[in-house]
């Protein structure tokens, strides 16, 4: 896609605002069925964009939904995801969305400690229902990413360890208010070293055999997402290598008879196909670096502030002479930056900019902080390049 056959559409609208491209949208959903040709389940995970008009082209290519609140587990309902193609992840869920979660039947929780398990247990109890449960355990694997989003090294919060496990099989048991169906995984986000996934599929594997060997049925295996996305070359590289994931986990993995395998991915599905449209407010130059400051901020993308996660810029100037700039936001904090030395055509007040990579973290983290107004988005398929 040529962003630069949209500007006509853009300079009638009010910056900044979210922009989607739809058909990078389909593509990538294409991409994820053709390479899924094992026939594992995969849940778009709901966090990454809860966009109505992204989720409905998920929900008709055939996706779950892999929720981490409550009200996630409401919006995939509307949405029209069925239920028992929703779970329910969380390291804190409340009892109000445990009850929300049974009440809606969902396919299962992802139980992330032994205290939770119980209060699912005596919920469920009180309901007259039997939910369907799989233990999130922490594999202690890295998962080379940043510190802020790996989630399966032993310091992080998620999951219990495999020891506490084992030590848990009799009261897991013993507990008849619940389904135990099987295991959950995930250790991290954006990760684009397969080996780490590799690695993962070792410890699965070493796990199950031991759970088979005292008597445990795993009728259903959870892995996780994490596969990243290219943000430094998004436009030349939009769709991540499906095939080559999927694959690892086949070569790797040691899935038990019948034992069905299911996947949650959420960046690698939307990640590239949106970005965040902004104009040059000013541009200020001062003795050590020249400011490029945009009317879009970590209100609209909270990720390099979060995160110092970079994302290519790019500029619509008509100027063809490079500047470096700092290309920072409005808003009043220091982190509040988008790129240092950032390298553009020399650009102007009012000038477009895209920041690349915004379709996942980007319009689920907006916020109003500073007073701001909440962003809209706008989609590709909704302006004729005909005209």
């Amino acid at each position: 896609m040529q962003l630069n056959t949209y500007l006509p559409f853009f300079a009638e609208k009010e910056t900044p605002f979210y922009f989607y491209d739809l058909e990078l949208l389909d593509h990538t959903l294409k991409a994820i069925k053709k390479a899924n040709k094992y026939g594992y389940h995969v849940h778009y995970a709901l966090k990454a964009n809860n966009n109505p008009r992204i989720l409905d082209r998920i929900r008709k290519f055939g996706f779950g939904v892999d929720c981490v609140s409550g009200n996630e587990i409401k919006l995939g309902l509307a949405n029209g995801f069925a239920p028992d193609h929703i779970v329910l992840a969380g390291v804190g869920k409340t009892d109000k969305e445990i009850e929300v979660a049974i009440d809606n039947n969902i396919f299962s929780f992802n139980v992330e400690s032994i205290p939770e398990l119980l209060v699912i247990d005596e919920i469920a109890g009180k309901k007259g229902k039997q939910p369907n449960i799989s233990i999130r355990v922490n594999p202690a694997i890295e998962a080379g990413t940043h510190h802020y989003i790996t989630t399966g090294a032993k310091e992080n919060k998620f999951g219990i360890s495999g020891e506490e496990l084992f030590d848990s099989l009799d009261l897991i048991k013993s507990l008849k208010n619940i389904n135990f169906i099987g295991l959950h995984y995930h250790i991290g986000s954006q990760i684009q070293d397969l080996d780490r996934f590799k690695n993962l599929c070792n410890r699965v594997n070493e796990i199950q055999k031991d759970l088979v060997g005292a008597g445990i049925s795993l009728p259903h295996l959870n892995v996780g997402g994490g596969l990243g996305i290219d943000y430094e070359d998004p436009l030349g590289n939009s769709i991540p290598d499906f095939e080559a994931y999927f694959e690892t986990f086949h070569h790797h993995l040691e899935l038990l008879p019948d034992q069905q395998l299911h996947f949650e991915l959420g960046r690698s599905v939307v990640g590239q196909c949106g970005f965040l449209m902004t104009r040059a407010l000013y541009i200020k130059e001062a003795p050590h670096t020249n400011f490029l400051i945009l009317d879009a901020g970590m209100t609209e993308l909270m990720r390099p502030a979060l995160y110092q996660a970079k994302h290519k810029i790019i500029s619509f100037s008509q100027v063809e002479h490079i500047k470096t700039y700092d290309v920072v936001g409005p808003i009043c904090e220091s982190s509040d930056t988008f790129g240092k030395a950032v390298e553009l055509p020399e650009t102007k007040r009012g000038d477009f900019l895209a920041i690349c990579s915004a379709g996942a973290y980007g319009e689920t983290m907006k916020n109003t902080y500073n007073a701001r107004d909440l962003v809209q988005g706008f989609y590709s398929e909704d302006f004729s390049l005909d005209k």
